[in-house]
């Protein structure tokens, strides 16, 4: 992001029209942010120079200086910008603020001389000086250098410093920003075609393991069908011998004992009703062969078998996974969506992260990437935090 610097623009504007004032008693003006936002707020100013304004860095803190000082060879006040990094900072603010250095150079413009600062030895008012004298156009003053002026008589002739020019050298000089720049286009281009050629290969594993899936459990139930159409063929086949084998035992006109008990029956009912005359005999009516008819029903209306389970359930206590929490034991977070409990503390490094404690909950996830996710934190703010620091809860 980048920095702002209309939140407090005015006072920008009053600390920076102070120093470049000639006739102003301030001499420098300290600029920073204000916490860890991008807002550029004014640190403070003074009239002690280059001694007052060094004192005033923080070893902490990304700082912009803006000081007036004299040029020792011409006595004109030229202007110093110290962009100060102190040795305390962060990696990732260090980097954030490394892109305000053009915005805060465009701000405080004319400055002669710029450093670049990180520690004490960098912005010795000494060293800043020579600096300031080798920056000055006006590197003598007029009573030193008139007498290399005077006529000396014959002088030598002049030799050129002329250089021919090298084509090739001037291009590469002139091209090699454009070639690593390229050079880091080509390979952002190369790491995502390989992580789009990762990807088509994992959904195709993908696709052939569902596929092959289906194809085993069609075979599967082919094979049930068939094993079990093979049994209901062979107890046929057997129903129908044996029903073969008791024909074949049963001769022409012999009874078998459940049709002589089923003729005792029918006279013991029709005794009563009935009386013999005499003189006369009665004759047997002949009776069908009834155990082959009912042999032949029992065979006919048979139950078919049971059919074997092919796929058997887990208990449902099994299902849970070991590495997830119940979310009954949480009966609070119904509505919040992805939730998981905190296994370890974690501090933010910047605004962009979420802070907690262990047991802490963490709501509303969002799945982002492998090792970073983003959720609210125990306070509400919403940031990332490492993946591996929580558990989710189902």
């Amino acid at each position: 992001m980048a920095a702002n610097l209309s939140r407090n623009g005015p006072a920008l504007q009053e600390a920076y029209a102070r120093v470049v004032a000639e006739k102003s008693p301030t001499d420098w003006a300290l600029f920073t942010y204000e916490g860890n936002s991008n807002d550029i707020r004014v640190a403070g100013t003074g009239e002690g120079g280059l001694e007052e304004v060094v004192e005033e860095l923080n070893s902490g803190k990304v700082m912009y200086a803006f000081c007036r000082v004299k040029d020792p060879n011409s006595g004109l006040p030229k202007f110093v910008l110290i962009n100060w990094t102190g040795e305390g900072v962060n990696d990732v603010r260090k980097g954030v603020c490394a892109n305000h250095v053009s915005t805060m150079a465009g701000f405080l413009k004319g400055a002669h001389v710029t450093i670049n600062a990180r520690a004490e030895e960098d912005v010795e008012p000494e060293c800043i000086m020579q600096k300031v004298a080798r920056a000055s156009g006006a590197n003598y003053t007029f009573h030193r250098e008139s007498s290399r002026f005077q006529d000396m008589g014959p002088q030598a002739p002049v030799g050129s410093v002329y250089q021919k020019t090298n084509a090739v050298s001037e291009i590469k000089r002139f091209g090699k920003d454009s070639f690593w720049a390229k050079a880091e286009e080509e390979e952002e281009q190369r790491r995502a075609q390989e992580k789009r050629r990762a990807e088509q290969e994992r959904q195709q594993l993908e696709q052939e393991r569902r596929e092959r899936e289906l194809r085993e459990a069609a075979l599967r139930e082919q094979r049930y069908q068939e094993q079990g159409q093979e049994a209901r063929q062979s107890r046929k086949s057997e129903q129908q011998e044996v029903v073969s084998r008791s024909r074949e035992e049963q001769e022409p006109g012999q009874q078998s004992p459940r049709e002589m008990f089923m003729q005792k029956e029918r006279a013991v009912s029709t005794a009563p009703t009935s009386s013999p005359q005499p003189g006369v005999c009665e004759e047997p009516a002949p009776s069908a062969p009834e155990c082959l008819v009912q042999a032949e029903e029992e065979a006919m209306y048979e139950e078919p078998p049971e059919q074997e389970t092919l796929y058997e359930e887990p208990p449902m206590g099994e299902q849970q996974d070991p590495g997830s929490v119940c979310v009954d034991h949480y009966p609070g977070l119904s509505g919040k969506g992805l939730c998981a409990r905190a296994l370890y503390d974690y501090q933010a490094a910047d605004e962009t992260e979420i802070s907690f404690d262990p047991e802490n909950l963490i709501t509303g996830i969002e799945v982002i990437d492998e090792g970073w996710w983003r959720g609210y934190g125990p306070d509400g703010h919403f940031g990332m935090f490492p993946a591996n620091y929580v558990e989710l809860i189902e």
